[in-house]
């Protein structure tokens, strides 16, 4: 079966042309003119993908991106905005979007994000089919993407759990934002790294006893971030 993209945007000929070269690379689509009618479909459909813009009519793309990951929905999202500001695209890859373009933007580009971010989402899948990781009270089950400390369930976003259990993986190393840029978002976010300060903290929030003094994910002053056994 082919894959299915959702594309969420109000501009008729920003539709027709994406959906003419989405299809033209082999993908089903179907189609949303407002925030509103693009999360019910992607609440009751099942997508590969979802394009979604950033500025829509009766709810804007951020809304959208912050109630489909509230409602653990995690189906890859690229976002479309037209405006080229980084407080934005910051923004929406912190409420869970997997990677933006800014308009205007040539089809092929865009096709060619859709085939990297599914071979990245597919990879991970097959990666995270791994064994339990424990490390002291925190214990990390990557094929269910969820994490239990002192026999509390915890609940993540994609990113925080990706990053979370990248971090696990590599317990003992220090790792510089950067490195966690690349390997979590896998985009080079021109050499802006707050995304991964705001996923940190969200973590620390989650897993940290005490969060003014963390005991797992730990700052390594000038360097980076690295996930600790407490002592």
């Amino acid at each position: 079966m082919n894959q299915k993209v959702l594309i969420v945007d109000d501009e008729d000929s920003i539709v027709t042309l994406l959906q003419y070269n989405i299809e033209k690379a082999g993908f089903q689509t179907d189609v949303a003119y407002t925030g509103k009618t693009g999360l019910e479909k992607a609440m009751t459909d099942e997508f590969d993908i979802i394009l979604l813009d950033l500025m829509l009519p009766e709810l804007d793309g951020t809304e959208v991106c912050k109630k489909l990951r509230q409602k653990q929905i995690d189906t890859p999202i690229l976002m479309l905005t037209a405006k080229d500001d980084e407080f934005d695209k910051v923004l929406g890859l912190e409420l869970g979007a997997d990677d933006y373009l800014t308009k205007p933007f040539s089809p092929k580009e865009v096709v060619a994000r859709i085939k990297a971010i599914l071979r990245r989402t597919n990879k991970e899948e097959k990666d995270n089919q791994t064994q339990v990781i424990k490390i002291a009270d925190l214990t990390i089950h990557p094929e269910q993407y969820e994490a239990i400390i002192f026999d509390d369930l915890l609940t993540f976003t994609r990113k925080e759990f990706e990053l979370l259990l990248y971090l696990a993986k590599n317990k003992g190393k220090v790792l510089s934002r950067d490195q966690l840029l690349s390997a979590v978002w896998n985009y080079d976010f021109v050499g802006d790294t707050r995304i991964v300060d705001v996923h940190i903290s969200h973590l620390r929030d989650k897993i940290e006893p005490d969060t003014k003094n963390p005991i797992y994910i730990k700052t390594i002053r000038g360097l980076g971030y690295k996930m600790e056994e407490p002592s």
